[in-house]
């Protein structure tokens, strides 16, 4: 009877097992096609939005103004500007136009369903991976991607995880075939996402006495030495022409990652930052910005403030500590980016401020402020029109361009809420 019980608790277990690697199976496969939208062709005219609100964010706001762009690059914007008559124009009257807004820390493209193994490329095995370029692993099919930049994000920087020394983080636009094609900048930090220090001490050692190695290369009496992937990954970071990007939440730790990037004359932005403004001082002294991730989130300790996370952006604007906002791209819900911003404005950061940490001071601290982040001539035809404030959670965005192409704004999400509205009216009989 015994033997009876365990053999049909094996067979049960077996199933299940198997029941859940179809499952999982028919997620994969799901999803496998992506998204089954078509990226937008290259500009091929030029294109002028007409009557609308522009928004430089740097500057001033030019009412009814015109914003000219032709082979991706805005030519030109303000009240009064020469339009080629070749060009396409668009009426925006009534609505607003502001730089495609920019998350700094996310996932999109490196991971789908959290559950599903075979649709995460955020980290690879083992504690040193330097030489993992984040832009490699995108997916240009994924179904977030759609979803994100339906509410104004244009572009995002991907981040690899796990170990200690992650990887490379890339700056890529939402929008495109393939991940060459997506990518703005490549690579813009070296991710550190464990906090051994001595793990992390013991690399650098290594990959500096591999770039004096390789610096000797050639001379007299030096002995040959094989490339390391790794440590040549590392020589823009030694350097000092890549910055290091460490997750710090706490005081000790954020005080912990500057004594190391002092140690070891690396340039350092802190990533997470809760505790930052305890450290302002600090991070004022030394110019380290700070990417402020996530706002909308429980304060750490249980006798902290409610409003603590929300507070962090504000006190860092005082104290005239460099910062972006971003989201949390763990769980996925990379769209709602200017809800955070949103929250920080409601909680003492002013709300120019608050608009330029999604746009202007991430572009910074990215090192892309050259071509996105403001509306300026000569920079990427990279925006958005907006019915209103793209932080209010009311307003809809109702175009984006990415480098002059109009990109297509439908996404699942929308697709099946018109589906099901639908259904709902035929059974209402409506």
């Amino acid at each position: 009877m015994n033997i009876q019980k365990k053999t049909i608790a094996l067979s049960l277990e077996a199933f299940a097992k198997g029941s859940l690697f179809i499952i999982s199976m028919i997620l994969f496969c799901s999803i496998a096609g992506g998204s089954d939208q078509i990226p937008a062709a290259a500009q091929k005219q030029p294109i002028a939005l007409t009557g609308g609100s522009i928004h430089p964010v740097d500057g001033a706001v030019i009412e009814k103004g015109t914003v000219l762009f032709e082979k991706g690059k805005i030519t030109a914007l303000g009240a009064d500007i020469r339009i080629p008559s070749d060009a396409i124009k668009v009426d925006i009257s009534g609505k607003h136009v502001y730089p495609g807004l920019i998350d700094v820390n996310s996932q999109l493209g490196l991971v789908e369903i959290n559950s599903v193994r075979g649709t995460l490329d955020i980290q690879e095995k083992g504690n040193i991976n330097p030489d993992v370029r984040a832009e490699t692993a995108l997916n240009p099919d994924s179904e977030r991607i759609p979803v994100t930049r339906s509410n104004g994000i244009a572009l995002a920087c991907a981040l690899p995880s796990g170990g200690v020394l992650s990887g490379k983080a890339a700056l890529f636009m939402l929008d495109g075939w393939t991940w060459e094609s997506m990518t703005l900048k490549a690579p813009v930090g070296m991710v550190v996402s464990g906090p051994n220090m001595d793990v992390l001490e013991k690399a650098f050692t290594e990959a500096r006495a591999y770039k004096a190695a390789r610096d000797a290369a050639g001379k007299k009496e030096t002995p040959f030495h094989k490339t390391d992937v790794r440590w040549e990954a590392m020589l823009p970071v030694l350097k000092g022409e890549l910055p290091v990007w460490m997750w710090a939440n706490t005081l000790p730790e954020i005080e912990s990652a500057v004594e190391w990037a002092d140690r070891e004359k690396v340039k350092l932005v802190i990533l997470g930052g809760l505790e930052s403004p305890l450290a302002a001082d600090l991070l004022k002294r030394k110019n380290i910005p700070v990417v402020v991730t996530p706002i909308l989130s429980l304060p750490r300790g249980r006798d902290d403030d409610y409003d603590e996370p929300f507070t962090v952006p504000a006190k860092l604007f005082r104290e005239g500590v460099k910062f972006c906002i971003s989201g949390s791209s763990s769980e996925g819900n990379d769209r709602n980016l200017p809800y955070h911003a949103a929250m920080a404005s409601a909680y003492g950061l002013p709300k120019e401020e608050a608009l330029k940490s999604v746009t202007q001071y991430a572009a910074e601290i990215l090192s892309a402020a050259d071509r996105v982040g403001t509306l300026a001539k000569g920079k990427d035809a990279t925006l958005i029109v907006a019915s209103g404030d793209p932080l209010e959670i009311t307003t809809q965005i109702e175009k984006m361009y990415i480098q002059g192409r109009e990109i297509d704004l439908n996404n699942k999400q929308k697709t099946l809420y018109r589906k099901y509205q639908e259904k709902y009216r035929q059974l209402s009989g409506k």
